[in-house]
This record gives C-alpha cells, sequence and structure tokens, in this order.
C-alpha cells in the first residue's frame, strides 16, 4: 500500500523540463555550497579596544604625540622620492645619534633584534671564530645566532650584575683570536651599562672587530662610535628615542664594511643583506634600487624620534637620563629595596635593577602595579629572572613626576603584597 501511494505521487509531479545547460544558466550557488568554515571573529566586529597604561618597564617606553601624530601619516610608497628623502634624514640622524661619520648607516626594518642578528649574519661565515661577552641575555642570545650561523662561538663570562674589564677580555682576545667581539652596552636584562672606553682599541690590536648593542643605551649613556673605535654599532626605536618598535639603527665602520666585501659566500639571509640595504639606503653611491616594501610608517615615527633627540641634543639626554636614574635609585633605597647593581657607575641609567624583597612574590608586585595603578613594570629576564624588578625610566618617560608616580606605586604593592610566612 505503501509503495503505490508513493509511485502514485512521483507520477502527479509533473516533470521538470530539460532545457540545455546553455540555456539554463550559470548554477546558483546557495550557502550550503560555501567553501567558508570558519565564520568572522566576533571579536574583530567590536572596536578596537587599547587601554591607557604607562611603560615603565624595560621597554616600550610610551610615544609622545608628535612621534604618534607621524607614525598617523598617510603612506609613502618605498621608492617615492619623498620617502627618499626622510630616509636620507633618518641616516644623518643616526650618525648624530651613534656620533659616526660611517656612510654605511641606515635602519634596519625590525626591532633591534633584528638589528643584532643582521649584524651577525653579514659578519659571521662558517667555521669563523666569534666571541660573545656573556652577563646577562642578550649575550645569550648573540651566542645562539652565531652558532646557528655555523660560527666557532667562544665565551667569556660574568655573573649577571657585573660588568668586563680590558683585562677580562683581553684574555679572550689573546686565547680565542676571534674575527668579532660581541658585547652588550646596556644590558637590560641585568641593568648593567658596561664601559667602552679602550675596548676598541684593544680588538683592533689584535685583530679583532668590535659589535656593540646599544639597543638599552643609545641616547641615555654616552656612546661616541668614532672616537671609541666601534666597528658596529645597533640600537632599537623603542626605548629612549620613544617611537614604536620596528625600525632599527645601525651603523658599520670602514673597517667592517671591509671585512662583508671579502665574504666567502653570500649572507645568508636575503632581507638583512647589508650589499642590498646599503643601496636602498643610498650608502653605495649608486642609484637606489628597490629591495623591500618598507614600514613606511615606522620610518616616520623613527624621523621624529630622532628629531626630538637631536632638538633636545645628546649631552642634554644622557644628563636628564643620569639624573632621574639617581633620583629613582635613592626613592627606591628609601624604600628599603635593594639595588641589584653594586656599583654606582655601573648602573644603566634607562633601566634600573632592584632585587625582589625577602617575603614577595615579584608577580604579585608587577600585576598590583599595573592592575591598581596602570603603570607596567617587569620582572628579570633570562639570568636575572625570578631575582629582579626591572622599571625602565626613559625618553619621552624620562621625567622626575613618573619616578614619584612609580615609587608611590612600589610603596602600594609593598604594603599589600607581602606574603604570609605560615
Amino acid at each position: 500500500m505503501h509503495s503505490a501511494a508513493v509511485r502514485g505521487a512521483a507520477r502527479a509531479v509533473p516533470a521538470a523540463p530539460l532545457l540545455p545547460a546553455r540555456l539554463r544558466g550559470p548554477p546558483q550557488r546557495t550557502m550550503a555550497a560555501s567553501p567558508l568554515r570558519i565564520a568572522p571573529p566576533e571579536r574583530l566586529r567590536q572596536p578596537l579596544a587599547v587601554p591607557q597604561r604607562l611603560l615603565l618597564g624595560p621597554g616600550p617606553s610610551n610615544v609622545p604625540p608628535r612621534v604618534l601624530a607621524a607614525g598617523g601619516q598617510q603612506l609613502l610608497g618605498p621608492m617615492h622620492p619623498e620617502t627618499l628623502q626622510i630616509m636620507d634624514e633618518i641616516k644623518a640622524g643616526i650618525q648624530y645619534a651613534f656620533q659616526t661619520h660611517n656612510p654605511l648607516t641606515l635602519a634596519i626594518s625590525g626591532t633591534g633584534h633584528c638589528a643584532m642578528e643582521a649584524a651577525l649574519l653579514n659578519l659571521a661565515e662558517q667555521g669563523d671564530a666569534v666571541l660573545v661577552a656573556v652577563n646577562g641575555i642578550w649575550g645569550e642570545r648573540a651566542a645562539d645566532i652565531a652558532g646557528r650561523l655555523g660560527a666557532n662561538v667562544h665565551k667569556v663570562l660574568k655573573p649577571p650584575g657585573e660588568y668586563f674589564t680590558l683585562q677580562d677580555i683581553e684574555e679572550g682576545l689573546v686565547r680565542h683570536k676571534p674575527l668579532v667581539l660581541f658585547i652588550t652596552h646596556g644590558e637590560s636584562s641585568t641593568g648593567v651599562l658596561q664601559p667602552l672606553e679602550g675596548l676598541g682599541e684593544l680588538c683592533h690590536r689584535h685583530g679583532c672587530l668590535l659589535l656593540v648593542d646599544s639597543v638599552a643605551s643609545l641616547g641615555g649613556a654616552p656612546i661616541l662610535m668614532d672616537q671609541q673605535e666601534i666597528d658596529i654599532l645597533y640600537s632599537g626605536s623603542q626605548k629612549v628615542l620613544s617611537a614604536p618598535p620596528g625600525s632599527a639603527p645601525i651603523s658599520f665602520s670602514e673597517r667592517a664594511r671591509e671585512k662583508m666585501l671579502r665574504r666567502k659566500t653570500k649572507p645568508p639571509s636575503f632581507y638583512l643583506d647589508m650589499g642590498w640595504l646599503a643601496n636602498y639606503w643610498g650608502c653605495d653611491g649608486k642609484p637606489r634600487m628597490y629591495h623591500h616594501t618598507a614600514p613606511i610608517n615606522s620610518f616616520f615615527s623613527l624621523r621624529e624620534g630622532l628629531a626630538m633627540l637631536a632638538e633636545l641634543g645628546l649631552e642634554s639626554s644622557w644628563e636628564r637620563h643620569q639624573t632621574n636614574c639617581a633620583y629613582l635609585c635613592k626613592g627606591l633605597q628609601d624604600l628599603g629595596l635593594e639595588l641589584f647593581v653594586k656599583e654606582e657607575k655601573a648602573r644603566l641609567p634607562t633601566i634600573t635593577t632592584v632585587k625582589v624583597p625577602e617575603g614577595y612574590d615579584w608577580k604579585e608586585i608587577t600585576a598590583f602595579v599595573m592592575n591598581k595603578h596602570a603603570i607596567e613594570i617587569a620582572g628579570g629576564l633570562g639570568p636575572s629572572a625570578g631575582k629582579v624588578l626591572r622599571i625602565g625610566i626613559m625618553g619621552y618617560n624620562s621625567t622626575r613626576a613618573n619616578v614619584d608616580q612609580v615609587l608611590r606605586a612600589l610603596r602600594d604593592a609593598l604594603q599589600h603584597c607581602r606574603q604570609s610566612r605560615l
């Protein structure tokens, strides 16, 4: 009975006319036939929400309105003459900040860490001896990078919180006869300022190039590339220059440039090949050629950060950072906190480290300061992890008022975050 009913119903439905495909037109796409399997994220349907915080950690620092406005300008093309002019102005600003006449001076399209990789991979080849001074995380990172390049990596070591003497370095130079020495001027993980006097002369006497990381110190402590005979110097944009991270100043001496020209192999990265970058930045005297689409708006911001440093003056910037660092150190000691770096002359003026006080959890302190006072300070990094708090007073944020604000927040945290001894 059921089968008969179904057959009868089928006979009752009129047959659809069979038209040629060319007359029926394209098939109608339905939702069921869509290739999409992931819906638009609900969070992206909401307005962008960025909290307002005072960034007093090891970087980045807050960006001044003038630099923010520069970064918000409409884009230009990477080869527009106006872009190239701005790049020339950045070059001049870096030469001022580094105190160098080196023609091979430019900004890497990347952070300071990218500049570290660019410096090492353009210098070191398979089998080259590289000596790394390690007293914090940045020496450890440099050794890792050099090892990945196939270099023979040797280390000279100091405990976190200490700096290297010329004797420490010379022992390593005599023993390992390296192509290049890597050393960090401002070790942001430990708060140590490395003296540079006599280091370049010492390296050259032993046939070695001097590579200096100044990401945490540029503009906050004296650094004179030509006078101190530094061969390769790089920095970042996000600390004293108070620009967003993403464009990193770097400069090579003539001695370093000649070494790169004598390479047996091409640098392992096309993107960071200094030959191409030198041409794009107008450092080789040849017509500029496209290499990569640069972060144009980051260049705008970097240009303004360098302009503000030039207007203030390097010596005034050094003095400002030293004065505010000393004021912070006294305030921290008045709170009963112990400074991590013992010698005053070895303290990095931009980033101060204090020991985590007994009976406290550093995570609770940093979380309290963030949640209650909207201020960022940080714990340690690498060898200083769990041991210190790091407070950055640099660039746009290097003011006495900001020091007072973070000291009030820390006083509040010390009253509320003490751990029970039970």
